[in-house]
């Protein structure tokens, strides 16, 4: 964006690119699949005003040594290797694309990343919200605090939790893409909203990590965006998946990720196209 306090200025430019739909209609309750009816998987040209449209690179994180400091999160969350290669094969090649387009950017870190407080752009950013509302919270009772701790025990973090608490503490996770000096960062989502708003952003399209977690529900994910009333789109090529046991063979969680941005956000991209018709490159 150049310098990140200057708004993008709006000539009224509208470019059309090819983005992929999920149209949910028809359902035909006679059959005994009714959605098996609905049209599906659709492509169309889609209007696209760059001044008030950013990319977003959330949580693409470089975790750290997998055989050393960063092992912790290698052995919790099943992504980070197909991640690993998405940061090292993808993003390169279309940062440099976004960043001599002059589109605009927007860096979602979770603020205990390694520089983080190093970073121009997360002091800019911070200074648009200085204030963030705090949510009240029921206090626990002796149960519920039993309760958590069993599914951190049972589901989540088994013998790990500490492990991982200390790579947190000593900042082991940080960006695997690193913001330029231009480039803002926000944390959470007033400080993502405010920054939309100063710069007239009103389209948000994702990337990074994951599309069925962090990019939903965590600060700066889609909804919470959504409910600031900005559409939250993605690009397909440059996320994945937290994945089950019975689904990573196939990846199916991202599809069905994939699936529920369409019909709950907005559109998904593929990156080749967004190259040449966002970025004018091929």
């Amino acid at each position: 964006m150049g310098e990140s306090s200057k708004k993008k200025p709006d000539n009224g430019t509208v470019i059309q690119v090819p983005a992929w739909h999920y149209q949910t209609y028809d359902v035909d309750p006679s059959l005994p699949y009714p959605r098996s009816s609905c049209g599906g998987w659709k492509k169309d040209l889609i209007p696209i005003a760059p001044a008030h449209t950013a990319v977003v690179v959330m949580h693409a994180w470089d975790c750290g040594d997998k055989e050393g400091d960063g092992a912790v999160y290698y052995k919790l969350v099943d992504y980070v290797p197909r991640s690993d290669v998405i940061i090292r094969d993808k993003y390169p090649g279309f940062m440099k694309k976004l960043r001599a387009s002059g589109f605009n950017v927007i860096h979602v870190g979770a603020g205990y990343e390694r520089s983080i407080d190093k970073l121009p752009g997360y002091a800019r950013v911070q200074a648009l919200c200085p204030e963030e509302p705090v949510l009240e919270a029921i206090q626990p009772d002796p149960v519920l605090l039993q309760l958590r701790q069993l599914h951190y025990d049972r589901v989540l973090y088994g013998d790990h939790l500490e492990e991982l608490r200390r790579t947190q503490e000593i900042r082991v996770r940080d960006f695997g893409v690193m913001p330029e000096p231009d480039e803002d960062v926000a944390c959470t989502s007033g400080q993502l909203f405010a920054w939309c708003r100063k710069h007239g952003v009103n389209h948000l399209i994702y990337t990074g990590f994951a599309v069925n977690a962090c990019l939903v529900s965590s600060p700066c994910g889609r909804i919470d965006m959504t409910r600031r009333g900005i559409m939250c789109s993605l690009i397909r090529d440059l996320t994945s998946a937290l994945e089950s046991k019975e689904s990573c063979s196939t990846e199916a969680f991202k599809e069905q990720g994939l699936w529920a941005f369409s019909v709950w956000g907005g559109f998904i991209f593929e990156q080749a196209d967004v190259e040449k018709y966002l970025f004018g490159q091929n």
